[in-house]
């Protein structure tokens, strides 16, 4: 297992290799597709109470971090 961050894990076993907070079945995709769909993060944190605040804070951090990767055109 893999920690990307203190909160975000990835486990090729678990979720198919999907990035996962703290080793639960909760994909970071879908934290990220809960604010996406206009939820609040106090929203989110009733949906999943499994979920602590510091985890939404580490998947937007994730995110941010692929985001931030160039991409190369052919």
């Amino acid at each position: 297992m893999t920690h990307l961050t203190e909160r975000i894990t990835v486990d090729p076993k678990q979720c198919e290799g999907r990035p996962c907070v703290r080793g639960m079945r909760i994909r970071v995709q879908d934290v990220v597709d809960l604010f996406a769909a206009g939820l609040t993060g106090s929203q989110i944190l009733e949906e999943m109470p499994d979920l602590e605040e510091p985890d939404l804070k580490a998947c937007l951090s994730y995110v941010s971090k692929l985001a931030a990767h160039p991409i190369v055109a052919a």
